[in-house]
């Protein structure tokens, strides 16, 4: 199995935060999702990855090209989806096109009339006019329309209708369907992933909490739910992150195998979500509700 990214050992840092020693891999013909609280590092990655931000320290290899001298063939075969707005505000969708499918040298534009066909896109209307989520659609539009052997995705189902994104995950699921494609898809909405994630990399605070496949986290995590009188100290040092209550507490193990002989006689155990995992390695152990 070969990586279409790989990150090794990056740093970067700002005043308030920074990235720590990031190593990881982007596994090619899988969905990756990339998660993590606001302000985690995701974007700040993806823009490194695309060569818009510069690491202080450390190496990134994308198809096996280790920070290309050759950007341009590099990026020819990327798809870049950003919630962030990079197309000329003053030009119609049929201007922007002229402007952009030159830079692409297997430009399908059959495939581009077909997304602006399936996404409803007003060819003639300014892109100014444009709502987020007809700009994020067209954004999608040219990068699933030449030929792009890894798409990149950052958080392309903000602002888009519940209808919607899900035939745009549908979509996705059908570009994979080629084992030489890849996505990289950075996403607060968890429940997305749930439904098609083969890998999540885990982000916060600028470390990586993990990479795992999907299917291995029921096998690692664990959600205990049960009375507050069992919280003494030795048993709090089982958990990721607490949330107690007036009536109870639950609880995120992070390691399955060990803690489920020793809470399951005496609490609730569950296979907790992804969004769970999430909050409770987010928010430690200090909440009360």
């Amino acid at each position: 199995m070969s990586d279409s990214i790989q990150l090794n050992h990056l740093h970067k840092n700002y005043d308030r935060f920074a990235l720590r020693d990031l190593t990881f891999s982007i596994k090619e013909g899988y969905i990756t999702g990339l998660i993590g609280p606001n302000g985690a590092g995701k974007t700040t990655i993806i823009k490194m990855i695309m060569g818009m931000v510069h690491p202080d320290q450390g190496s990134i290899s994308i198809f096996g090209q280790e920070n290309s001298s050759d950007e341009a063939s590099v990026k020819d075969r990327i798809g870049y989806v950003s919630d962030e707005n990079f197309f000329y505000e003053q030009l119609t969708l049929k201007q922007m096109k002229k402007v952009i499918a030159p830079f692409y040298s297997r430009w399908d534009e059959e495939a581009y009339r077909k997304y602006l066909e399936l996404f409803k896109l007003p060819e003639l209307k300014k892109i100014k006019e444009l709502s987020k989520g007809m700009k994020m659609k067209f954004s999608l539009a040219v990068a699933l329309s030449h030929g792009s052997e890894l798409l990149i995705m950052d958080e392309p189902t903000a602002g888009l209708d519940p209808v919607f994104r899900r035939e745009l995950l549908e979509l996705l699921s059908e570009h994979i369907q080629d084992e030489k494609k890849s996505i990289l898809f950075s996403t607060h909405n968890t429940a997305d992933l749930d439904r098609i994630a083969d890998y999540i990399v885990f982000i916060n605070d600028g470390r990586l909490v993990f990479n795992e496949t999907k299917e291995a986290l029921p096998e690692k995590y664990m959600l205990v739910k049960g009375g507050k009188e069992l919280l003494d100290r030795d048993v709090r040092k089982w958990f990721t992150g607490i949330r107690e209550t007036a009536h109870g507490f639950e609880g995120l193990v992070a390691n399955r195998m060990e803690g489920e002989p020793y809470f399951k006689n005496i609490a609730i155990c569950e296979t907790p979500t992804l969004e769970e995992i999430m909050y409770f390695t987010v928010k430690g152990s200090v909440m009360h509700a």
